[in-house]
């Protein structure tokens, strides 16, 4: 492996400092609308750390889990969810940046004329979601608060492509889903819940920047670095959260790199929470090991996918699988 000359960087407030080197890095993304889309955009981890990153795109965190287990990929996007399903059936990842707090960017939508009006409406009706997502954890949790049995509803398996064409063409009466296609199927349809109620029930969700064990353990500084990127964009945003608009940065990044509608990326931002550096340290995110919140929820999502027979055990410490060290170091 070639390297060139330490480089001395500024991203914000904040100074870099990192060893380049030539290889190609391959990072997975999907189409979720956050401040992350203006680093691929503007190529800024090409331009600020001089690397050549070969960015690839998924439609849902389990594929990107299971192309950072192949090792096609060095990093991925994922939900807690897939997260959680990867790393208990043995796949030697870390969590080592939250993207975002979900919120009410993941919800149940249920179709107009589809005489579903409260939750126990649902009984017999059809229901769309990724099996193995963040969605499909809240679906089924949603279900168990509500007192309704699977085998009392038809939930199918689907990706969110394939949920937004069986909405049109009226093949489902509801579905548990993430924008752009939340977006779309809103238009003729009502929210039943979100993701930020059922977390407030004690079943958080979250996505997550999650790195290969074996390139994480190779590219420290590099992921120190890359942290404090995408810090420094998610504060671009959470500073002027208030005053946001279809003509900032961000949000021409965003419909550029998604393909999503200009015009909705302010209110599909405004579900989410972006934890600040700080945050993301804390015990309610990566920091404090076992208790931390990160971990307590891939354990919760991993006995959740036991149970639904997605994974074959559990893992006695989830601990090892958050790590929190590239965070303290870019606050240092």
């Amino acid at each position: 492996m070639k390297f060139a000359k330490k480089i001395g960087l500024f991203v914000g407030a904040m100074a870099i400092s990192f060893s380049a080197m030539s290889e190609e890095i391959t990072i997975g993304y999907q189409g979720v609308f956050n401040p992350y889309k203006k680093v691929i955009d503007e190529k800024i981890l090409e331009k600020k750390l001089d690397v050549s990153i070969n960015w690839r795109r998924f439609d849902s965190g389990a594929k990107a889990m299971t192309a950072l287990a192949s090792g096609s990929v060095d990093i991925a996007t994922a939900g807690s969810s897939p997260i959680a399903a990867a790393v208990s059936n043995g796949v030697k990842a870390e969590v080592f940046w939250i993207l975002e707090n979900i919120g009410d960017a993941e919800a149940m939508v249920v179709r107009d004329g589809s005489d579903i009006m409260k939750p126990s409406d649902l009984k017999g009706k059809t229901i769309g979601v990724p099996f193995v997502s963040t969605t499909h954890f809240h679906m089924m949790f949603a279900l168990e608060q509500f007192g309704i049995k699977p085998s009392e509803v038809k939930l199918l398996n689907m990706q969110p492509s394939a949920i937004a064409a069986a909405w049109r063409r009226g093949d489902i009466d509801a579905a548990f889903i993430w924008d752009p296609v939340l977006g779309q199927i809103k238009q003729n349809g009502h929210v039943l819940i979100t993701s930020k109620t059922l977390s407030s029930w004690g079943k958080p969700t979250f996505d997550g920047l999650v790195a290969n064990k074996k390139f994480a353990e190779t590219h420290k500084q590099f992921l120190v670095d890359f942290v404090k990127i995408v810090a420094a964009v998610d504060k671009e945003y959470n500073d002027h959260k208030d005053s946001f608009t279809v003509d900032s940065p961000i949000a021409k990044s965003i419909s550029k790199v998604t393909g999503g509608d200009i015009n909705t990326v302010p209110g599909v931002m405004a579900l989410y929470e972006y934890p600040t550096l700080k945050e993301q340290s804390s015990c309610a995110w990566l920091g404090c090991g076992a208790k931390g919140g990160v971990v307590s929820a891939l354990k919760a999502t991993s006995e959740f996918l036991l149970e639904q027979k997605k994974i074959s055990g559990l893992k006695d410490d989830y601990s090892v699988y958050v790590n929190p060290e590239y965070i303290e170091a870019a606050m240092k």
